[in-house]
């Protein structure tokens, strides 16, 4: 069985609804299953060590989450067309895993969500791409065959999934971005059963 990890950080919502979605794609391929995984928060005062869990939604992410494997699929909200600094910190703390070359070969994609249509979904999933590549993951994106790219009139990219919220953050994910982030679910799924295969 190819377990693929969906590691996010969301803090209103629309990122962790993102990442079930991603998960429904991942479990719809036969062979494969999602884990699904946050990060703690974190903020510029030490406040000490997160709780063990979460108080609601799915555990925290480990490091041997990232080691067991078979893909990975980032998320987060959009921070100035950037990735929010909870799940940035967590990826600063893979030194090791990098040195030893856990997540070489693995497939990796991403998926984000913002307020508005133009806040940056695009410099955001580019950069979390970034952490990927030094990785040495194959990166997986979406691509044009998937009909709701070319359908979709507010998330959605070919750097992968993604959506606007609006600025009162009350626009549910739309069918189209829904679809694509099943997709990219799918997508991963499938390519890392493929990489399993020839490993």
């Amino acid at each position: 069985m190819a377990e693929i990890l969906v590691l996010y950080y969301s803090r209103t919502g629309s990122t962790a609804e993102l990442a079930r979605q991603v998960c429904r794609g991942i479990e719809s391929v036969p062979g494969a299953t999602a884990r699904l995984r946050t990060v703690a928060p974190v903020s510029a005062a030490s406040e000490g060590p997160a709780k063990p869990l979460p108080s609601e939604g799915p555990p925290y992410a480990t490091r041997a989450d990232l080691e067991q494997c078979a893909g990975l699929i980032l998320g987060s909200p959009t921070r100035f067309g950037n990735m929010a600094a909870p799940l940035k910190y967590f990826l600063d703390g893979t030194g090791d895993l990098w040195l030893s070359g856990a997540l070489v070969d693995k497939p990796a994609a991403v998926f984000t969500s913002t307020q508005s249509l133009h806040g940056g979904q695009e410099a955001t999933l580019l950069s979390m791409m970034l952490p990927l590549l030094h990785h040495g993951m194959v990166l997986v994106g979406l691509p044009y065959t998937e009909a709701a790219l070319s359908a979709t009139r507010y998330g959605g990219t070919p750097y992968g999934a993604s959506h606007a919220a609006g600025s009162d953050r009350a626009r549910v994910l739309c069918a189209e971005e829904q679809q694509l982030a099943q997709a990219l679910g799918r997508r991963v799924a499938r390519i890392a059963l493929r990489l399993g295969a020839t490993r």
